[in-house]
């Protein structure tokens, strides 16, 4: 049942959601130029819808305009991506605590099978997308329209973070386990706990991250 999962696309089939989509799969990293022509012939279109999909990226903050050099990927640095993380805990928390009142059995169930299905996954990229299916789950749950729209403009941020944190073989085994207990709780209709299990669980992709970030830096 798993394999019928439906996986997000990255925003859409838009050039501005596909520079995003190579944003989450490393293919552009931070600092790298972002030039019209070179992304004109790689989506095979004019150089006008390109130009207007940097103008939307840089207006959503993933995209920055350096003087002689042209449009670049955002460059975040260590105090900034904390600042990320430390927001996305705030958020995803929330959204637990709601949804341990909201959710609907049909919803509980639903995150179960698409933990199960990142549980089962074996590659990196379809363990992230199912990863990003379980959390945006969880806020449909919430029933907040207002914490979604924030969520999604966030995620959207850190997507100049590159691959996700499920890359890496425990991190991603101890994402599910992180999972579980969330929805243990859930499930229990315990929202405060649901909440700091979430929150904990955020703080441990941070954790990741970090330790990612200082190893390329160190490299």
């Amino acid at each position: 049942m798993s394999d019928v999962i439906p996986l997000p696309r990255d925003e859409d089939g838009s050039i501005r959601g596909r520079v995003v989509a190579m944003l989450r799969a490393g293919t552009l990293g931070p600092g790298d130029r972002l030039m019209e022509a070179d992304l004109a012939a790689r989506f095979r279109t004019s150089r006008t819808p390109v130009r207007e999909a940097l103008r939307q990226l840089e207006a959503e903050g993933l995209v920055s305009h350096v003087p002689r050099v042209g449009a670049t990927v955002r460059r975040l640095d260590y105090s900034e991506v904390v600042e990320l993380y430390e927001m996305r805990a705030v958020m995803e928390g929330t959204a637990a605590r709601l949804a341990a009142r909201m959710a609907s059995a049909v919803e509980l169930a639903a995150l179960a099978e698409v933990n199960l299905a990142l549980a089962e996954a074996t590659e990196p990229a379809r363990a992230a997308a199912l990863n990003r299916v379980f959390h945006a789950r969880l806020l449909d749950a919430a029933r907040n329209r207002f914490l979604s729209q924030a969520a999604l403009g966030l995620e959207r941020t850190m997507s100049i973070l590159g691959p996700s944190t499920l890359g890496d073989a425990a991190r991603a085994a101890a994402a599910v386990e992180e999972h579980s207990a969330v929805l243990d709780a859930l499930s229990a209709r315990d929202g405060a706990q649901a909440e700091a299990l979430m929150r904990r669980h955020i703080e441990g992709a941070q954790a990741q991250r970090m330790r990612q970030m200082t190893a390329g830096a160190g490299a």
